[in-house]
């Protein structure tokens, strides 16, 4: 179950740079290296790195009322950038437009997941 979570999570991490590559011409992603590698660290980044920086910086993103947040989440796309090969983007404005985009690709993908498994369980019971 785990291993199929973190799958699941590399995948919708790897389409919602697909979006993005889509959307911007300043966003580069060649093969599928860029996508994987950059799925896998945006992945590993927000799990691990994210909450420990969230919680470190709580009092200036209080004080910023939440927009340090973004800082944040445009630093853990910059780090998937550098890691990964064949992976730029260009321009602060570009940053923010990825990061709004794997927010919005990684809720849609995983409220219908979470709806999904909604339905499976209530079939199950009746």
């Amino acid at each position: 179950m785990l291993l199929a979570r973190i799958a699941i999570a590399i995948g919708v991490n790897a389409l919602a740079l697909w979006v993005a590559n889509a959307i911007w011409d300043s966003v580069s992603l060649h093969g599928f290296w860029a996508y994987f590698i950059g799925a896998l660290v945006l992945g590993i980044a927000n799990a691990i790195l994210k909450p420990i920086l969230a919680i470190l910086t709580l009092p200036l993103i209080i004080f910023t009322l939440g927009l340090f947040y973004l800082l944040i989440n445009i630093a853990m796309v910059a780090l998937a950038e550098w890691i990964a090969p064949n992976f730029s983007i260009d321009g602060f404005w570009t940053y923010v437009g990825v990061v709004v985009i794997v927010w919005l690709v990684n809720w849609v993908c995983y409220h219908a997941l979470d709806s999904l498994e909604g339905d499976r369980r209530r079939g199950r019971l009746a």
